[in-house]
C-alpha cells in the first residue's frame, strides 16, 4: 500500500429479506380459506356443535393420516391436554417426556395431577429414542410422550416395541413434523394418541389450533368429551360425567383448516427440495452439521436445525447466529436455551399449586443437570435453529447458503477456535 493511500472502507453487509410464516409472505393462504371461511359465515354457524367444519376436518385429517378416529381442539396443548385426559392419571403416575419441548406439552401432565419424568435425548437429533425412555421408565410410568424436534422423526420402532413392553401409553407430540415418516409411516399414525398443533408457524395453521389422533373408540370418545367440557353429547340422557373444558375448535379455525390441509402434502414437498437445496450448497462447510434425514425417514423440515461445532466455530451457535441476523436471517440459538426442567416454573415449583402437589416429597433442588441429561445439554449448546417455510425459493436457499458462508469465514479469520 502507498503512504498515503487510506485502506478500503468496509463492504456493507446485504441484508437478505426471507418469507416470513408469520404473515402472508410465508403462509399458504388464499382464495380457498376465504372460500371456506364465507361459506362458514353465510350459514351462521359458528360453533363446533352446530356446523359442519369441524367434522369435515376430523374426517379428513383421520384419513389422510390411516388412523380412524380424530378431534379437533383449541390448539396443540389442548391437544395433550385432552390426550392425557383420557387416561384418568391418578396422583403417583409418572409420564415420561422430552425436556426439549414447548412448556403447553408439559404442564398439562401437572394439571392432571401427574409428574413429569424427563428423559435425556440423542444429542445429534435432540430427539428422545429408546435408550434414553428406557432409562427414565419406571413402576410408576403411564405413558411416554415423543417430541418428533424440527420435522426430524424419533426412531419409531424401538419406542413402539418398549412401550409395549412396559405397558405404557404412546402419546406423539407431531406438532413439528406433519408429514415425517419413519419407516414409511407418518409421524403420527405409531402411537395410542397424537397430538398436532395448527399455530400460526406450522405446516398448516388456523392461527390456533390443534388435534388428537387415536386408534381406541372409547379413548377417542374420552378424548371428545374432554374437549367440551366433559358432556356427552350423544348418550341418550347427557350429563357432565366426567372433568372437561372447553377446548372446541370454531367453525372458522376448522374452515381455514380444511383448506389448508387439501395443501398440506405440497407445502411440506416444497420445504423438502429446498432444504434438500441448502444441504448440498453447505455439505462441504467444516464446522456444520446438517439437518439430513436419518436413514429410512423422511424429514418435513418445520425448521432447519443446524449443529454447529465450536471447536470449528469461534463462538459456535451463538456467534453464529449473531453474525447471520447482521445479514437479516432470524435465528435462535440454542432454541429453547435451556431444557423444561430449569425453567424457573420447576425450579420455583413450590410456588405453584398443580406442580406443588405433583412434586410434594421433591419441592426443591434441581430436576435435572448436565450430568443427568448430557445428551440435552449438548444438543442446546451446539443447536442453531434457522426458519423454514414453504415459500423459499431456490433463490433464499442460495443467499442464505452465501450469509452462512461468509460468517463462518468472518469467524474463522478472528482467530483459532478456543479448546
Amino acid at each position: 500500500m502507498h503512504r498515503h493511500q487510506q485502506p478500503a472502507a468496509p463492504q456493507p453487509l446485504v441484508r437478505i429479506v426471507l418469507p416470513s410464516d408469520r404473515d402472508s409472505t410465508g403462509r399458504d393462504l388464499g382464495d380457498e380459506e376465504l372460500a371456506a371461511l364465507s361459506e362458514a359465515i353465510r350459514s351462521g354457524h359458528l360453533i363446533a356443535t352446530a356446523g359442519h367444519f369441524v367434522p369435515k376436518l376430523e374426517k379428513s385429517f383421520a384419513a389422510r393420516f390411516g388412523v380412524p378416529h380424530a378431534v379437533a381442539c383449541a390448539s396443540g396443548s389442548a391437544a395433550v391436554h385432552a390426550a392425557l385426559g383420557a387416561l384418568r392419571l391418578q396422583p403417583g403416575d409418572e409420564v415420561v417426556t422430552s425436556p426439549i419441548t414447548d412448556m403447553g406439552a408439559v404442564m398439562p401432565i401437572c394439571y392432571e395431577g401427574a409428574r413429569p419424568v424427563f428423559a435425556d435425548v440423542d444429542p445429534d437429533t435432540a430427539n428422545v429414542d429408546a435408550a434414553t425412555l428406557r432409562a427414565a421408565i419406571g413402576p410408576r410410568t403411564r405413558a411416554v410422550i415423543v417430541t418428533h424436534l424440527f420435522g426430524q422423526p424419533c426412531a419409531m420402532g424401538p419406542i413402539v416395541e418398549l412401550c409395549r413392553e412396559r405397558g405404557v401409553v404412546l402419546i406423539e407430540d407431531v406438532a413439528q413434523a406433519f408429514l415425517a415418516t419413519d419407516g414409511g409411516r407418518l409421524c403420527g399414525s405409531f402411537g395410542d394418541f397424537a397430538c398436532f398443533s395448527f399455530q400460526q408457524g406450522k405446516h398448516m395453521t388456523t392461527g390456533e389450533g390443534g388435534i388428537v389422533l387415536c386408534r381406541d373408540p372409547a379413548r377417542a370418545d374420552a378424548v371428545h368429551r374432554f374437549v367440551n367440557k366433559g358432556w356427552g353429547f350423544a348418550d341418550p340422557v347427557p350429563d357432565h360425567d366426567r372433568p372437561g373444558f372447553n377446548y372446541r375448535l370454531t367453525e372458522l379455525q376448522a374452515a381455514v383448516g380444511c383448506a389448508q390441509l387439501a395443501k398440506l402434502d405440497g407445502v411440506v414437498e416444497r420445504r423438502r427440495a429446498r432444504a434438500a437445496e441448502l444441504c448440498e450448497l453447505l455439505a462441504e462447510l467444516p464446522g456444520l452439521e446438517l439437518p439430513l434425514p436419518r436413514p429410512g425417514t423422511r424429514h418435513s423440515y418445520w425448521r432447519f436445525a443446524l449443529h454447529v461445532d465450536p471447536r470449528r466455530v469461534r463462538g459456535g451457535a451463538s456467534a453464529l447466529g449473531a453474525r447471520l441476523l447482521q445479514r437479516g436471517i432470524g435465528n435462535a440459538p440454542h432454541y429453547v436455551k435451556k431444557p423444561a426442567f430449569a425453567c424457573k416454573v420447576f425450579e420455583q415449583r413450590r410456588e405453584f399449586a398443580p406442580l406443588r402437589a405433583v412434586y410434594a416429597d421433591h419441592l426443591d433442588g434441581p430436576l435435572g443437570d448436565a450430568q443427568s441429561h448430557p445428551g440435552v445439554y449438548a444438543a442446546l449448546e451446539r443447536v442453531l435453529v434457522l426458519p423454514w417455510n414453504e415459500h423459499y425459493t431456490a433463490d433464499h436457499v442460495r443467499s442464505i447458503a452465501a450469509a452462512l458462508r461468509e460468517a463462518m469465514h468472518e469467524l474463522r479469520e478472528e482467530g483459532p477456535p478456543r479448546g
